[in-house]
């Protein structure tokens, strides 16, 4: 019988097969700025950890290659990439003499390319086993507790990024919440001022045009470039207006951050405020009117909760994208992860990058799971159906 060839698992498998056996695997540095020299997956473990990792990633390769079932394929993808992240972890006491604080061990190219095809390759087949809501939001849930007891177990504690991390650990939890109060409070300030406008542009046509292309032109705008703008208004308003200062207005700092990041945010907020009300079935509407509810009864009973998903799609395309425009926020003086990065690249050392870009990028993938699932269960295709 002929074989069964999965057309994705085939670059899957081609792509962390090269990745593992001639990618660099480990960046060895001798101190934290310097150019690092590559070590191959032999080079950077002891032989039975690199025959190990290497057995678990060809094996793992045959079932992406091969129409598996689901199940197995994501079995698969979960236990390759359990060991290259070991294999990662145990390379800097093989690599860095005992005693020695200064030398530096980083992922190499290989980690990323295969930890990112075996990341395709749980996607493809999550996407096959269509999961429940709920069901993925408590597979991320036991992804970020097995992450957080990796992390405690010490395993990682060598590599320079968690070395970075132990310098800056109080400095790193107060930047951390300074990012998620950027993102979280323009957010919050978008749907309190963005529902009822979309709601005022759904009602009137005259107002819906030139709103929504206002707000278009404020999309346009280069986020650092608002960033600018605003400094020079809101430090007339901390000189002129009595207790601005003293509140937190000022030109630089984390007021222009949260106001444009409060300006990125209306668009897609209103117009899918719009969108959901305009996709209300009429069929509902005139029920409604039937009953005889109020144009306040309507819009609080029939449709907004029918448009509901599609606002929450908006509030999931803010959140995202907000996540990740804070980090720009630094250049300002408003803080959050982008001080990491900003610093990292200053000093030419890319692993304090990393530790500014790997908690923005968890944290928006998290976001991103927890709201499409909010969105399935708060779709009206799914009403009386498990979650």
């Amino acid at each position: 019988m002929a074989r069964r060839w999965d057309k994705l698992g085939i670059p899957v498998a081609a792509l962390a097969l090269f990745a593992v056996a001639i990618a660099p695997f480990a960046v060895f540095r001798a101190n934290r700025i310097v150019a690092g020299e590559t070590r191959s997956l032999f080079d950077a473990l002891p032989m039975p950890g690199a025959l190990a990792v290497l057995a678990v990633v060809v094996a793992v390769a045959a079932v992406a290659v091969l129409r598996t079932p689901a199940g197995l394929r994501l079995v698969g993808s979960i236990a390759a990439i359990a060991a290259v992240l070991v294999g990662i972890g145990l390379a800097p006491a093989h690599l860095v003499a005992a005693g020695n604080s200064y030398a530096r061990v980083s992922p190499g190219s290989g980690v990323w390319l295969a930890l990112f095809a075996f990341a395709l390759m749980a996607a493809d087949a999550l996407t096959r086993l269509r999961p429940p809501p709920l069901v993925r939001i408590g597979a991320l849930m036991l992804v970020a507790v097995a992450f957080a007891l990796l992390l405690r177990s010490g395993l990682f504690d060598g590599l320079s990024v968690l070395k970075e991390y132990a310098g800056r650990a109080d400095s790193f939890r107060r930047e951390a919440g300074q990012h998620v109060m950027l993102a979280m409070g323009s957010l919050a300030a978008a749907a309190i001022v963005g529902l009822p406008l979309g709601v005022a542009c759904h009602r009137s046509k005259r107002l819906r045009e030139p709103l929504l292309g206002g707000l278009n032109i404020v999309q346009t705008i280069p986020s650092i470039a608002l960033f600018g703008l605003l400094i020079a208004p809101l430090g007339w308003v901390a000189a002129h207006v009595p207790g601005a200062y003293a509140v937190g207005i000022r030109g630089i700092g984390a007021a222009p951050a949260l106001i444009a990041l409060f300006l990125y945010s209306l668009l897609p907020v209103v117009a899918n405020t719009v969108a959901g009300l305009v996709g209300v079935p009429r069929a509902a509407d005139d029920a409604a009117r039937g009953l005889g509810m109020s144009d306040r009864q309507r819009l609080f009973q029939v449709e907004l909760p029918l448009a509901f998903p599609v606002i929450l799609t908006g509030i999931r395309i803010v959140l995202v994208q907000n996540i990740g425009l804070a980090t720009i926020a630094a250049l300002i003086g408003g803080g959050g992860f982008g001080v990491f990065v900003f610093q990292g690249v200053g000093q030419t050392a890319m692993d304090l990058v990393l530790l500014g870009a790997l908690p923005t990028v968890a944290l928006a993938f998290a976001s991103a799971v927890v709201l499409d699932a909010a969105v399935e269960l708060a779709s009206p295709a799914r009403k009386g159906r498990p979650a």
